[in-house]
Order: C-alpha cells, then structure tokens, then sequence
C-alpha cells in the first residue's frame, strides 16, 4: 500500500466578493476546508478517506470507472444491469447480498446509479457498522462473479427491463433522449445509445457476456473506495487493507481519449407520443467534455438565456409570445464529448415552428446586448450556496472527491473547479455562444401528442423508435429459489465470518429552541455551524383547506404569485435581489398550508428574512404574472393527464375522499377550475386566511436564536394577527368491501397500482406503531416482502412499496407499483395474498430485522439540515417531544409480535380496500373481474 498524499484542499471562495461588489460593500473571502487523505493499494484501488465526526454515521461509495461508453454495440445496457446484480449477493454475503446486510445495520439502503462513464455504489450508515461495509464493498468487488448464475441473470433482466418500461416507455416524451442521441452522436460512439441499454440486448446478454464485461471493468485498478464521516483514519486504512488488498488487479485500463462531435448537418426529426399531452421541441448542439474550460461559460450561457425574468430567451417565449411557461437549457456533458440541450414544452396546440421563431429572436437579443457584469455575478454569487449544499452531507463530501478523483485526475481539482466558475468573463460567455450556438448545426425532435403532426417542425422526419408490443406470456420465466452452486475463490481468511459490530454510537438529538412572539407566529430552530448555511420554512396552515371545491387552485395560484414581485420591487428585481445574496426562495401550496421556504448563507439571513417580509406582507398582485401563472398551471395540468403515476394519484383521492371532501381535488385545480380564478379570489384569500396564529417558523443552520428573532422583528410587527378557524373535515370512511377500479391508457407498457384506503391520522397515538409494523411488508424496500415477491421472486415490477402517510387531518395507507402490463391480474392477486398472510405469518425474525433497522437507523436520523428541518416540523405540527426519536426508540424496543399481529389485523384490510389500476383496459380489464372482489368499475370510457 502506497501512501500518495495527504492534503487540505482550501477552497477561497470569492464569488461572495462578486455579489457583494454588486451591493456596493466591502469584498470578503470565505475559506473553506475539506482535509482528506488519498492511498492507492498495491492492486490499483484508489481509496479516498474524509474525517467527519458532526454525526455518528459514515458513508461508503464505490465508484467503477464503467458506464454505458464502455459497452459494445448490440450488448447495450451492461453497465446498468451491473448496477443491479452487485447487491444480490456475493460469495460470503450470501443470498440477498449488501441489501439484506442493510435492514440489519440501519443503513440508508443500499444503492446506486449508472451514467454514461461511471457506475457508483453507495450508502451511509452508524458508524458502529464501517468494517462490515468496507467488508462487503469487497465481497462485491472481488467475490461477487461466481454467484451471477442463469436464474439470476434471467430475474435481474426483468427487473431492468421493468425499470425501462416505467421510466421510458411509459412515460411523456419518453423516447426523446434515445432519438437525440442515435442522431447526435454517430454510429458507433459510445454515447450514441442509451445508459439503461435496449429491451432487445438485454434479453439476448448472455451469461458469458456479462461475466466477461465484469472481468474486464470491476478491477481494483478501475475502482475509487470513498469513506467519509466519523472514522478513525488509521484503522479504517487497515480494514480496507485487510479486505481489498488481496483482490487481483484486473488488466491495464488505457485513459479514453475524448470523441467530440462535429454535425455536417441539421437534423429534424418528429415523433406521436402515445403519453403526451403537449407538443415539446427539443435542440441538442454538441457541447464540451465534463470540466472542460468552456464547460464555465457555457454553464453561465444556459442559466442567463433560460432562468429568471431577465432571461432573453424567456422574455421572448413567455412574456411576449406566450408560448409556453418555461425554458429548460443546459449542458449534459460526460467525460468523452457533451451535448448543449435546449427543450421548450409548449401550450396546448402551439405549432413548434411558432416556438423555433421566438427562440431565434431570442438568440438575436443576446447577440446584441450579451451579458453585463452584474448579471454575470449574480449568476455567480449562486455558486457558493450550491457549493456548500453538495457538501452538507459525508455522502455528498465523499461523491465530490471522488468525482474529482476519477474524471479531473485528483480530489484537489475542488479547488480549481470553483476557479474555473470566478473566472469566467462576459466575453467568455459571448465566445463560447458563437463558437457552439449561432448558426451552427443542431439535432431537433418535435414530440407531440397522437394525431397533431401538425405541429411539428418543418422538414422533420419520421424518428425511429421501437415500441414494445402488449403479448401474454412474452416473456421469460425463472426460478427464485434455485441456490447458485460454485467454488468458492481462495482468500487468506475466512472471508465467511461477517465483522463484529464497533461501539455502539449515541443517538445525539440536535437541541431545539422555541420562541412564540406576540403576533402568534411561533418559531422553532436549531443552531448548526457545520456548513455556513440557513435553510427555514414558514408554513401557514390551510393550503386546499381553506377553498371551494367549484374553483379549486387558489391557495396554489396564490403561492406561485407570491414571489412574482413585490410592492417596491418588479418580479425581475425581486429575482436580482435573491440571486445576488446567493439565495433562494420558493413559495408553494400543499393540502395542508401554504409554504415560504429558503436556503441562505448564514451572514445573509436577516437580508434574506427582508426579502421575505416583502414577499409575504407586501403583494404586487401583478395582473400580468396571474395571466401567466394561470396559463402555466394550466399547461401543468394538461401534462399530467398523460403521466400514469398523476393519473393514479388523482383518481386514487377522489375514490378515497369523495365530492365532498376538498381533499379529492388535486390542489392545482383543472384546467376550468383555474380559468375560473380571478385576481381578487387571491386577495380574498389573502386577506382572510393567510394568519401568523396559523404560522410557524422553522430554522436550521449556522445562526444563533438571538438572530434569528432579530431578522423576524419586522414579520412580528407587521403582520396582522387574525383569529381564523380551519374547516372541518367531512370523515372519509373505509369501505364496505374492497372494489376494483380501472382507468384506462391505451398502449400502456406498465400497469400503475394503488392499493389502500383512509387510515391514521399523523396525531394517532398508533400512527407511528403502524409504520413500524409495515417495514417489512412494504416499507423497508429489499427487507420487505413485497419486494422481495414481486419484484425479486416474479420479476413483475421494478420496484413497489406500502407505507402509512397522515396529517393532522386525514391518513392513507396505500400500495403503490408499476408492473408490467402483462401480468397485472397476477400483480394485483400476488398483493393480495401477502397482505392476507401477513399477519398469520410475521415472525420473531421479522421482528429482530424490524427493530435492528428502526432502531439502528436513528444513528444518522439528523444529518443533514433538510433532516433537521424535518424534525422542527414534525415537533412543530404534531405536539412531539423534543426528544421524540428516544422516545419512538422505546416503542420499538418494547414491541412483541403480539403486538404487530394486533396492529396487522386493525390496519391492514385487503378485503375492505381500494383497488385503482391505471392502465391498457383492451388487454387487462377484463381479467380483474377474477379478483373476486365484482366487475371492475371503468372510470373513463
């Protein structure tokens, strides 16, 4: 083992000092450290090690250098399906692999993701549980291939292919990367088909394939080990030695040179969407590698042509033309070559080329007037906040170093990265426009809605895309249960014995203050230095509450407009003013209340607790921003009646709810719903509802109480105090007997579920006792038997999940899914059993696996600032103690199988359910009828 270094990376962060230049004050600088240590093992793994101890956890990440670029042509999809297999077992692991291990040790669950150039695996957990990760990250590494048998690979292709399916197939403009791609890059390069491969060479990868692909990539001399939080460096360096140091180093991994691309020409290429609602344009330019020195500017390009109200391309599409709500533009860049990518989603039955034409005036108001120095820094002063965000955890930490590591060639590049952003320059911004946009060749797709080709570009052709056909019994089968047989590769120790647990850490709860002021807003905070950040929410209880249920999407119409401007300040300087604190600031609805929320740093919170007293006490009621407000919700509703999964979350609360309870409606409203609003409804509400005895304030972050209540002085003062009752609620009742209700998608390629009926309110007294006793039936992912039966033991699904959620005014216990189309009726019947056996089966076992996650998982339970934030509200909104987490501790711990039983057989009501199927009626609903539960109910015809 060679050490290679040990550095402090500083990081002088002066985008602060731009942003303050702005503001006419002094310049400061901000240092900020992150210590690591990089060794390299003798065999090639580069291990990256990150000191933390603000909270007893550490995360472990395994970063293979291997994504979809470094695949063959007709074996597509390898490095995805790797994601995958390496967490069903490895030789000494056993039988559900890292995912088992993880319901044991309350980790975070294991998981990963694939790109086009890396394949990471990753997962935080107490930091009593380090050597049995560095353990088992070993045994996937180096005494994992052995167990890939036929049955296994034969379950796992069903699984991916389902992943497929409900995140392409299945989905609005799904196909739209896979036709950009194929005519952007050309044939052959590694970024010309897509990271989760093709349903066709999925199915034909074969077992010497994929063990070949594995023996090749997943080396030790292709890997970076990344371990960060509350370790002990010195031993962790000797675990790692002790389990890695003996895998064989792979062959020799050549650096890829980098394949930019150059189009000789424009493409148009046009597309019905079987699930759009809306037509989409979409332009794609080749752009630059990851870290490549144009990669700053042209990043600063795309944010100041598409984001905010001084954003050209905005003021032309939206403000002006009003064809559509939003921009999306930015870079996709990856280690090899990157991609500029432009998408415009536009209004119902606008004509793209209408869209082409504002995007050109557009371009030609940037050419004229580029880009000043204020805005340049003001995109830049939200740099640093970002910065701090990616790093407010040791999983965030440990990605970064090792990011830097693998594609900029050393940890430290953190430094020079943020650099690279300081220096770039208005002239910069205007080169890089010229050298890769203007008049230069693109790739554009029109997707639109079935029988509206109408709309698409002139002069596109047809896309090719392979749509995959609804057929029974397509696919293949596979026995679960068959045990892989192999030798079991040589080791210096038994590498069967799993590490013993370290010393237990404590769970350490944050302190909490609480302050009520006299106009009845009450706050709750916790001071946290580790970052110089602030995030807060102010939440106002009512939201959809408080509407008529003929003209639903106030309050949410209301949220929206709340941050377009206020009395003293235009929509764009209210904007400016965010962004040159470094901040932000979002305004938004729920069922429940109405919600201001924010991240800042530190030394600007009282700057930007002003900009939200004007946000929230001052209104514009801008005439011009409601019209474009009411346009872009409109066009959101019109989207989602394309989207399954919106689709059954709709139709599931109107079922569960009924006409006459608000909470049917879908907070956003319809379509004529929204038409109907006018300006004075908002003020109305306004005026009526909007309370500080209906409020409270909840701050995280490196800032003492006393601050806090100095920024909120003026929120105290001027906010009028109201009494204001909430409605009560009409009691949604569960059902008689269960009935089948089927919403049909034409040419769906997954069936969407969702399976429940109204529960526990949050208040109950039982309400946390109930999510305990669902762990293992559907909330504890790999650990529950939903999981484990639909997903690992048939293959009919990527993933499913059942879980409790409640307020203060109503609970759900729903089961949700995307399975495949074909076995829908074996999905539903498969549901239905386990949740008829779950009570006669749980176990002492189930218990012990229940309590080992629960109850270890509360080591890093508050982490991060959003965790912190979480627990002020559930204290805040639900009466819980501060100290509520020991307290759920000893419900735990004192639980009996008894008692579980007990909560099964009250909540748990298969036979007293709503069954909601969102999917293809022509193929599947007659066969629901075999339920048993009545002929399915069809709610659209």
């Amino acid at each position: 083992m060679k050490i290679l270094k040990n550095l402090a990376v500083i990081f002088s962060l002066i985008i602060i000092s731009a942003a303050c230049k702005q503001n006419n004050t002094e310049d400061e600088t901000k240092e900020f450290s992150v210590d690591f240590e990089k060794i390299t093992l003798d065999n090639g793994l580069q291990v990256i090690l990150h000191v933390d101890k603000s909270d007893p956890v550490v995360a472990v990440a395994l970063t293979a250098h291997v994504g979809s670029a470094r695949e063959k042509e007709g074996r597509t999809g390898f490095a995805h399906l790797f994601e995958h297999l390496l967490f069903l077992e490895s030789e000494n692991l056993g039988k559900g692999g890292l995912d088992k291990m993880s319901a044991r040790i309350g980790g975070s669950g294991a998981n990963g993701s694939t790109s086009r150039d890396r394949t990471n695996y990753f997962q935080t957990v107490p930091k009593d549980a380090l050597e049995k990760m560095i353990w088992a990250e070993a045994d996937k590494l180096g005494y994992f291939i052995n167990t890939v048998t036929e049955p296994v690979l034969a379950k796992e292709k069903q699984v991916v292919k389902n992943e497929k399916r409900q995140r392409v197939d299945n989905q609005p403009y799904g196909h739209n990367s896979y036709v950009i791609n194929k005519n952007l890059y050309p044939e052959g390069h590694p970024y010309s088909w897509e990271v989760i491969g093709s349903l066709e060479d999925l199915q034909n990868a074969t077992l010497d394939d994929v063990k070949e692909f594995y023996r090749r990539w997943y080396v030790p001399n292709n890997v970076t080990l990344t371990i960060a939080g509350d370790i002990d460096v010195d031993q962790t360096k000797a675990w790692v030695k002790k389990y890695f140091d003996e895998i064989p180093k792979g062959e020799e991994i050549s650096e890829t040179e980098k394949q930019p691309v150059i189009l000789k020409s424009s493409k148009r290429l046009f597309y019905e969407d079987n699930f759009a609602r809306l037509p989409r344009l979409t332009m794609a330019w080749p752009g630059v590698p990851q870290y490549d020195k144009e990669s700053y500017a042209l990043s600063i390009l795309t944010e100041y042509l598409s984001v905010g109200k001084k954003a050209p391309l905005n003021q032309v599409l939206i403000d002006q033309e009003k064809l559509t709500d939003r921009v999306n533009f930015y870079q996709n860049n990856s280690e090899l070559a990157g991609q500029i990518m432009l998408s415009v989603t536009a209004f119902n039955q606008t004509d793209l080329n209408a869209v082409s034409t504002a995007l050109s005036d557009g371009f030609k108001d940037f050419e004229l007037n580029g880009i000043s120095d204020n805005d340049l820094n003001r995109i830049k002063a939200g740099q640093e906040t970002s910065f701090y965000n990616r790093l407010s955890s040791v999983l965030g930490k440990g990605f970064q170093l090792a990011q830097y590591e693998i594609f900029a060639g050393d940890p430290s590049f953190i430094n020079q990265d943020v650099k690279n952003i300081l220096a770039v320059t208005p002239e910069d911004v205007m080169n890089v426009y010229n050298k890769y946009i203007k008049d230069k060749n693109y790739v554009a797709t029109s997707f639109v809605p079935k029988g509206q080709i109408d709309l698409v570009l002139d002069n596109s052709q047809l896309a090719s895309v392979v749509e995959e056909k609804i057929v029974d019994g397509a696919e293949e089968s596979f026995d679960p249960s068959i045990n892989a047989t192999y030798e079991k590769t040589p080791s210096s120790f038994d590498r069967s014995i799993e590490p013993s647990y370290g010393e237990s850490p404590e769970l350490n709860i944050p302190e909490v203050w609480k302050q009520n002021l006299d106009s009845g807003l009450s706050i709750l905070g916790i001071e946290n230095t580790e970052v110089p950040l602030v995030q807060f929410e102010l939440q106002i209880e009512g939201g959809l509450l408080f509407e008529n249920k003929h003209k639903v999407g106030v309050s949410n119409l209301l949220a929206n407009l709340m941050t377009k401007g206020t009395k003293n300040k235009t929509p764009e300087e209210l904007e400016n003013a965010i962004q040159s604190l470094g901040a932000r600031i979002n305004a938004y609805a729920t069922d429940t209340n109405i919600t201001i929320s924010g991240t800042t740093l530190s030394k600007h919170f009282d700057k930007t607790i002003a900009l939200v007293n004007e946000i929230l006490l001052e209104p514009r009621w801008d005439e011009n921003e409601f019209e474009l407000l009411k346009a872009s919700t409109k066009s959101s509703i019109k989207r989602r009646k394309g989207n399954p999964n919106s689709i059954a979350s709709n139709e599931f609360a109107k079922i569960i709810y009924g006409d006459n309870n608000i909470l049917a409606y879908s907070n956003s409203g319809t379509e004529d719903s929204v038409e109907s609003i006018t300006l004075t409804d908002l003020q109305d509400y306004y005026n009526k509802y909007l309370s500080p005895q209906l409020a409270k304030m909840f701050v995280v972050g490196s800032i003492s109480q006393d601050k806090v209540i100095e920024a909120l002085k003026t929120m105290n003062s001027n906010w009028e105090s109201k009494a204001v009752e909430i409605p009560e609620l009409p009691l949604a009742k569960v059902p008689d007997a269960s009935k089948v209700y089927f919403y049909d998608v034409p040419g769906a390629k997954q069936s969407v579920i969702r399976f429940g009926y109204p529960a526990l309110k949050a208040t109950d007294e039982n309400y946390y006792a109930t999510t305990v006793m669902n762990y293992r039936l559907g909330g504890g992912g790999f650990a529950s038997q939903l999981t484990q039966q639909l997903r690992e033991g048939k293959g009919y699904t990527y993933g499913i999940r059942s879980g409790f959620s409640g307020s203060n005014y109503t609970g759900e216990f729903a089961i949700s899914s995307g399975v495949r189309t074909n076995v829908t009726f074996e999905s539903a019947t498969l549901v239905k059993e386990i949740l008829e056996n779950y009570g006669k089966n749980y176990s002492e076992e189930d218990l012990e696996v229940t309590k080992g996650y629960t109850i270890k998982s509360t080591a890093r339970a508050f982490e991060t600032l959003g965790a912190k934030l979480n627990m002020l509200s559930n204290i805040g909104n639900y009466g819980l103690k501060d100290d509520y987490a020991k307290q759920r501790e000893t419900i735990v711990k004192n639980m009996s199988v008894n008692d579980v039983k007990l909560l099964i057989d009250n909540y748990i009501k298969p036979n007293k359910m709503i069954y909601l199927i969102v999917g293809d009626a022509e193929t599947q609903l007659d066969k629901l009828e075999n339920l048993g539960f009545g002929k399915p109910i069809l709610l659209n015809k």
